[in-house]
């Protein structure tokens, strides 16, 4: 059936009443483009121009809707011998792009890949006025920036667990983080969440509140901050006279030994060098 046609008539109505008419189709299931106003004749004699409007049947099936407008965003690209397969299940509608050189679509970490996607999927829910998913893939890349993505979240985890320490991955879309979260989940004590906004909004993944390292660690650095107060603060000066130390009893040096009660001490003897002295005299202490 044809899709689209143009037509001429002496106003605009009367030109997408006859193209309807020639397409079979109700006139509501028709997208009018005009392309040139009715102009009179000046005078009623000269002049004049009649109504040029371009009809288009609108798609009802989205699937189908996606195709057609991701073939003719791709002609536009440049891009002419690809081969799209549509395949439609549980209310979505997948497209796989089959061809050479296709690697420029994808683009830097599927950028492109991505982009297309949102602008097919807006067009497939413009023609139920309802959610409808689509999803654009060039051969298997999907998959493989799948694996390559869970591989990644589960050696963070593992990391985090291990270590309880977090880590922050690099910013991705949603579709992405839905990957990282899902490999995430099955690693023991370890979780993840998203922060930041789009488009730098990323996952961080760390270690889980039940995550025994987490608790230790806690543990340590509460220690930590308690010894840390009872140590003196660097370059604090304390007082000698304040430190509370022992007080040794004075022994004269001329009687060192202990005497028994009543018993005189011994007398002091004189060594030979202090009765020789002569430098300032002798002194007898």
């Amino acid at each position: 059936m044809q899709k689209e046609l143009l037509k001429e008539a002496e106003t605009v109505e009367e030109a997408v009443r006859l193209a309807a008419e020639e397409l079979g189709v109700p006139t509501e299931d028709l997208t009018v483009e005009v392309l040139q106003e009715p102009q009179k004749k000046a005078f009623g004699l000269f002049g004049g121009t009649k109504a040029q409007v371009k009809v288009t049947v609108k798609e009802t099936d989205p699937c189908k809707a996606a195709v057609a407008f991701l073939k003719d965003i791709l002609s536009k690209m440049g891009v002419e011998d690809v081969e799209i397969t549509a395949k439609e299940e549980d209310g979505t509608c997948a497209l796989t792009l089959e061809g050479e050189d296709l690697g420029f679509i994808i683009g830097r970490r599927g950028e492109t890949l991505d982009a297309l996607q949102y602008l097919t999927s807006l067009v497939a829910n413009r023609v139920e006025s309802a959610f409808y998913r689509v999803t654009v893939n060039v051969g298997n890349y999907r998959e493989k920036r799948e694996k390559t993505l869970s591989g990644l979240a589960r050696k963070a985890a593992i990391q985090a667990a291990k270590s309880g320490r977090k880590t922050s991955l690099e910013p991705m879309n949603p579709y992405e983080r839905r990957i990282i979260h899902t490999a995430v989940q099955k690693v023991d004590g370890a979780t993840s969440y998203s922060v930041g906004s789009e488009p730098q909004r990323h996952v961080v993944i760390a270690p889980s509140e039940d995550n025994p390292v987490k608790t230790r660690s806690r543990s340590r650095g509460r220690s930590d901050n308690r010894d840390r107060e009872e140590r003196p603060v660097r370059g604090e000066r304390r007082d000698p006279m304040a430190i509370d130390r022992p007080v040794r009893k004075f022994v004269p040096r001329s009687n060192p030994m202990n005497t028994a009660e009543d018993i005189a001490p011994p007398e002091r003897t004189t060594s030979e060098t202090e009765i020789k002295a002569t430098l300032y005299g002798r002194i007898d202490l």
